[in-house]
């Protein structure tokens, strides 16, 4: 079992659990702070890299109750916690999450063109619209942006970060000391920029990194969060349950990508997924019952269910009636999500504790088992062309080196997984081009053309 391709893979690091996991916490792996503990990420970020993973990614929204995951009431700031993974890493890609809803273009360029230099061309953007429709009151709004407005601002912050990203040419500071020249005035450039929601003057004040520009990150699976995807993404972060669906999704992106004039090669697919291992299928299904017992809890099931619908209180309800008609409840949220519970939920004629039982109860996972079968689901999943890699929620530190010591060397062994990293950025390592400034391309065409 061979390819010319190699898998990438990312871990995800969440700390005392995020949603569908909020039992993490009672593990006596993970200490009871480990969201707000450096140390930690540090120790999660080096065992992926000692693993040559692509990447860890930091997932964040700005809006929480006392009933979010408990991961999410107590967490650090992404940009902030990747710069201090930045320095005690060397290899690993650093993803992290900022709203295009409500961070401002300029702000999010700074940040993250700091990381990339920081990093020395690690750094990548998950691109999000912001789901949790309280965030708007955290930014002084009266109401969060309607869906379409979400994904049109998107796309328009998305292009102007990159355009600021490309405010230096690469050779624009000579730092001649003889000549006293420090700066070539000529490769920097204003960005000028009117359009319908942002006005930025520009230049930024920092110069590209050895990468060019941070990698761009998205994931939507909705109409317009697939065509954004297929606009600006060059890795999308999906979910999907099975190989036909994964690869129906992947084809998918490749063709938008494609229609928006893009090499449909550059967009890599990673479904986020759990990883269960044992010494034989049988011992890893009793691990994963472990997990999930320890995050059984209906109660808080039923109180994370309204986070879709803009953390609406389904507690109100009685649970053994049908399901209630909630009209548009959910349109200025996770509206993919919140339509999908509506249809499924009519659809099926369920009452309101059957929903919340199909939807949030544990369910066996695809990716158990001992190290063989595991290997053998990812290979099957990467050679049948369903996914480019794989996100790695991690659970605990155990589980996680069990794949990296057991999972790896099948898959390495198969020609399926890289020996040792191919280069020092997270461009190099994706096998992605660098991104030529907009500036000097336009500069060579002008002295081609003369």
């Amino acid at each position: 079992m061979t390819s010319t391709r190699h898998l990438k893979l990312g871990a995800v690091l969440t700390g005392v659990g995020g949603p569908g996991a909020h039992g993490v916490w009672k593990s006596p792996e993970v200490p009871t702070d480990a969201s707000i503990d450096i140390a930690w990420y540090i120790e999660q970020a080096q065992a992926a890299e000692r693993g040559k993973f692509d990447h860890v990614f930091i997932v964040d929204s700005q809006f929480i109750t006392a009933d979010s995951p408990p991961h999410y009431l107590n967490r650090l700031e992404p940009l902030t916690l990747l710069s201090a993974l930045a320095v005690a890493t060397t290899r690993i890609g650093l993803i992290g999450t900022l709203s295009t809803s409500y961070d401002e273009p300029f702000s999010v360029a700074r940040r993250f063109a700091s990381l990339d230099l920081i990093s020395g061309g690690r750094a990548g953007w998950n691109v999000v619209t912001s789901g949790d429709e309280g965030t708007a009151g955290n930014y002084g709004r009266s109401a969060h942006y309607d869906y379409t407005t979400r994904y049109a601002r998107a796309l328009e912050h998305v292009r102007v970060v990159q355009a600021l990203w490309d405010s230096y040419e690469d050779d624009a500071f000579p730092a001649d000391v003889e000549t006293g020249v420090f700066l070539d005035p000529d490769k920097l450039h204003r960005l000028e920029h009117v359009g319908e929601h942002f006005s930025v003057t520009g230049p930024l004040n920092l110069s590209r990194s050895k990468q060019g520009q941070p990698v761009i990150f998205q994931a939507g699976d909705s109409e317009q969060g697939r065509d954004l995807g297929g606009a600006i993404g060059e890795g999308i972060f999906t979910h999907q349950t099975s190989i036909p669906s994964g690869k129906a999704f992947r084809d998918d992106l490749r063709a938008r990508a494609a229609a928006h004039g893009r090499d449909p090669e550059t967009v890599l697919v990673f479904p986020g997924i759990n990883v269960v291992i044992g010494d034989s299928d049988e011992d890893a299904r009793r691990i994963e019952r472990a997990f999930h017992e320890e995050d059984k809890d209906f109660e808080k099931s039923l109180k994370q269910f309204g986070r879709p619908f803009g953390w609406h209180d389904f507690t109100r309800y009685d649970l053994d009636a049908p399901f209630p008609e909630l009209g548009d409840l959910g349109d200025r949220s996770f509206k993919t999500n919140a339509d999908t519970v509506k249809r499924v939920a009519h659809e099926q004629g369920l009452t309101l504790r059957q929903t919340v039982e199909l939807f949030s109860a544990p369910k066996p996972g695809v990716f158990v088992g001992s190290a063989e079968t595991v290997a053998r689901t990812f290979a099957d999943w990467f050679l049948q062309g369903a996914v480019d890699g794989f996100n790695i929620h991690v659970r605990t530190p155990s589980q996680f080196a069990r794949f990296v010591d057991e999972v790896l060397p099948i898959l390495r062994e198969r020609g399926l997984f890289r020996e040792d990293y191919e280069a020092d950025t997270l461009r190099g390592n994706l096998g992605l081009p660098v991104p030529e400034n907009r500036h000097a391309v336009a500069r060579n065409r002008r002295t081609v053309a003369v």
